[in-house]
């Protein structure tokens, strides 16, 4: 019978934990500032873990944070190897989240098609009304 929760999975939410504590306490550099790790995904074997960040503002340019990403990614490593305490540590590729502006532009398409709503006149309550 297999496991219900993997180690890759538990991994994987401990990483996502970790990298984003890091993130937000120990990282200098502005362009991580406002940014959140959303999501992780663990290779089978726990050799490789795709990060998945998204920014405070969707629409902005995500290059510019994936270049900073790239330059600490061996200190986000090292401080989470010694924080997780892991004999392995996956090596990290970082991916732009695109659930979040999907989900914008999904919800705006969603009011543009829905039909209008008419104002219903609350004074008159048609159980209570007596003209009939």
């Amino acid at each position: 019978m297999p496991r219900q929760y993997p180690r890759k999975l538990r991994v994987a939410a401990e990483l996502q934990r970790v990298l984003n504590d890091i993130l937000h306490s120990k990282i200098k550099d502005p362009r991580l500032k406002r940014i959140t790790i959303s999501a992780v995904e663990i290779s089978g074997d726990v050799s490789v873990a795709k990060i998945f960040f998204s920014a405070l503002v969707p629409d902005s340019d995500p290059e510019p944070i994936i270049v900073a990403l790239d330059k600490a990614k061996g200190y986000l490593r090292s401080k989470s190897g010694s924080m997780l305490r892991l004999r392995h540590i996956p090596e990290l590729r970082f991916f732009q989240d695109e659930s979040a502006k999907k989900g914008f532009e999904l919800t705006q398409i969603i009011e543009a098609s829905a039909p209008l709503k008419i104002p219903i006149d609350d004074t008159v309550d048609p159980l209570l009304d007596d003209s009939s």
